[in-house]
């Protein structure tokens, strides 16, 4: 990495610190460092938490509400676009109000949507809730990833707190796992009950430890708020035309009518985006090879794995009546190896870089997921759901942190929270469209017919998650055989292009301000 770190002087011109943390290099770090550390880890672990424990309990929301599984799936699509669609809105936010202003107001609502949650009895509201919760983690999770990169230099000491970062993530899926197991048993709405007291604490201690930050002057004002509606309503309405196709007809007028308004409200986004004064996003920064392999590859890491883990869950309690707690057990030990691995992966990423270990970790998915597709009507945990469990730990241990710390290399300081939004976004997009294929492709054929037939719906969605991680194994591999020098001159240019950008945001409103002096 030879771009301007986070303590350059030219990333200090761009933007001044925004923290008494900025510019951290060393491997030792005081109190106050690892608590505000810590703080922006719980949040990470809070949402690994939420996700496992109501990906357990899917079965169980799907029996108490009577809900279809076209309908059961938006319980986790209505997160995943609620935080999807409004990420880069969310990192643009932070850095034009301060990291620390939204990260505080977006986990306090997050809280209260937790709440709402667990006392709804109906399948819609359920759902609301969901996104509502979605909504609030798009603005904590790339204010808190910002607030890192921007405090830790780039290299060494960002390397290992993105390690740090994204293993509590893992951590808190694997804990999640387990709760959701035990609390399932005792009432899914547990599931949504138990993160309020544990926003609580976070909320309280990061007010006490997350530093004031200012936004700079030239960085305020200007929301792109017609942006955020038009993406928004794109995945939405995207999600929602795949999920009622295969009852609709593919080749129906209303399919293919959403698919064209699809067509037309991301065309909408990207006129939006190119002639706004204050773009969501700035469609430059795209052009970083590396930035741009990153997210193409994060939507096929966490599509595929929520592809699989709804049918994996599906198969196991629903066909072969497998308890909540089990499940989970079945499950653990790929976060445990995340959680192990992915602390470790700074030094493996120094000595071999990003694009190698992404690669290597998307085979270990393709390879996880072709084994699952033996599939049979009776479960082998040893023979056929460890090995596959096991590989996603892998995949997941050295593609995770990898990605994140691709995706933030080389981007200006001002630019942190885009950069932050963009792969989170990425992640959660991903996860909402292969999830809706997939519950397509199996429709209702898994649920209450014979095991054969059961078996015989599921395989064609575990081709459709093995295909998606070979995918993303093929662009993974063009960023590792292609001209790796060319892609780093692309992300300087940007950088470049990003600080250009800026010093002409600041000599524009300076010139406002002497025309305005004069009159003008």
């Amino acid at each position: 990495m030879n771009s301007p770190t986070a303590s350059s002087p030219t990333s200090s011109t761009a933007s001044p610190p925004t923290s008494s943390l900025a510019a951290i290099t060393g491997e030792r770090w005081n109190a106050r460092v690892w608590g505000t550390l810590v703080v922006l880890c719980g949040v990470i672990l809070l949402d690994g938490l939420d996700v496992s424990m109501v990906g357990v309990a899917l079965p169980s929301i799907r029996s108490d509400l009577h809900l279809s599984t076209s309908s059961l799936q938006w319980v986790v699509s209505g997160y995943v676009l609620g935080y999807g669609g409004l990420l880069l809105l969310g990192g643009r936010a932070a850095d034009l109000l301060g990291r620390r202003r939204v990260f505080l107001a977006a986990l306090a609502a997050f809280t209260v949507a937790s709440l709402l949650g667990g006392l709804t009895s109906d399948g819609t509201l359920l759902v609301v809730t969901r996104f509502l919760k979605g909504a609030s983690a798009a603005f904590t999770a790339p204010a808190g990833l910002s607030i890192i990169t921007t405090s830790f230099a780039e290299g060494q000491a960002r390397n290992r707190a993105l390690s740090i970062y994204t293993a509590c993530g893992a951590s808190g899926f694997s804990l999640g796992l387990v709760l959701g197991g035990v609390l399932t048993e005792i009432g899914w709405r547990w599931t949504f009950f138990l993160p309020v007291p544990i926003a609580l604490t976070i909320l309280f201690a990061a007010r006490r430890l997350i530093p004031h930050d200012t936004a700079p002057e030239s960085q305020r004002g200007g929301y792109d708020l017609a942006g955020a509606v038009t993406i928004t309503a794109s995945m939405l309405l995207l999600v929602a035309t795949v999920v009622e196709a295969p009852t609709v007809g593919w080749g129906a007028a209303r399919t293919l009518g959403s698919f064209v308004a699809v067509a037309a409200l991301l065309t909408a986004f990207f006129q939006i985006e190119r002639r706004s004064a204050h773009p969501l996003i700035r469609l430059g920064i795209l052009r970083a090879g590396a930035l741009a392999r990153a997210n193409v590859v994060a939507m096929a890491v966490f599509g595929g794995y929520v592809g699989f883990q709804f049918i994996g869950t599906l198969y196991l309690q629903s066909l072969n009546g497998w308890s909540a707690l089990e499940t989970a057990l079945a499950f653990l030990p790929a976060g445990v190896l995340v959680a192990v691995g992915a602390p470790r992966i700074g030094p493996v990423v120094e000595r071999f870089g990003t694009g190698r270990v992404i690669a290597t970790g998307m085979a270990a998915f393709v390879v996880g997921y072709a084994l699952f597709l033996r599939i049979g009507a009776v479960p082998s945990y040893g023979a056929l759901l460890l090995p596959t469990v096991l590989l996603i730990g892998i995949g997941f241990a050295l593609a995770f942190p990898s990605l994140n710390i691709q995706a933030t290399a080389d981007v200006a300081d001002h630019e942190q929270g885009l950069a932050s939004g963009l792969v989170n976004t990425s992640f959660q997009v991903g996860g909402a469209v292969v999830l809706a294929v997939v519950s397509a492709v199996i429709g209702n054929g898994a649920v209450g017919h014979s095991p054969a037939a059961a078996v015989a719906a599921f395989r064609p969605g575990l081709a459709v998650v093995t295909a998606i991680a070979a995918a993303g194994l093929l662009v993974a591999l063009g960023g590792v055989f292609g001209r790796r020098v060319v892609g780093d001159d692309a992300g300087a240019e940007n950088a470049d292009e990003g600080q250009a950008d800026h010093e002409r945001d600041s000599e524009r409103a300076e010139a406002a301000v002497a025309l305005a002096e004069f009159g003008l």
